[in-house]
């Protein structure tokens, strides 16, 4: 496979998380912790390590994470779910959403691990867009 370390189109590259609503979160996620293993973090999310296959020395991680049902973070959606994609050339990605007339929903915000925005998509889904830092 063909190295593209340097690619820098506008565009997601992977799955970097899936929240969803659940009517008891803190239930739920001691179900999945004991029966199915899963490393419950700080955050309350489970997170995945996997390696970049074009750049393997890069860790790239996906967030498993519930919410108790009826959480601000997912609105205006009315959806019980909410994906997170990891993307490149956040800034450069939304001025061609904006161009295509998507419906950006705050700024761009950075944090010490990324950078964020949100979007909706035509079926009233809000997307989080996320650049790792």
């Amino acid at each position: 496979m063909e190295n593209n370390s340097n690619d820098t189109t506008p565009k997601v590259t992977g799955i970097g998380g899936i929240f969803f609503f659940l009517d008891n979160p803190k239930e739920t996620k001691d179900w999945y912790a004991k029966n199915l293993g899963l490393e419950i973090n700080e955050w309350g999310s489970a997170s995945f390590e996997s390696r970049n296959l074009e750049n393997p020395e890069q860790i790239e991680s996906t967030q498993w994470c519930p919410f108790k049902k009826g959480d601000e973070y997912f609105s205006p959606s009315k959806k019980d779910f909410m994906v997170n994609y990891r993307v490149q050339n956040i800034e450069g990605l939304l001025e061609k959403l904006k161009a295509n007339g998507v419906t950006v929903l705050d700024d761009i915000e950075t944090y010490d691990y990324g950078k964020f925005v949100h979007i909706m998509d035509t079926e009233g889904n809000k997307i989080e867009l996320w650049e790792p830092a």
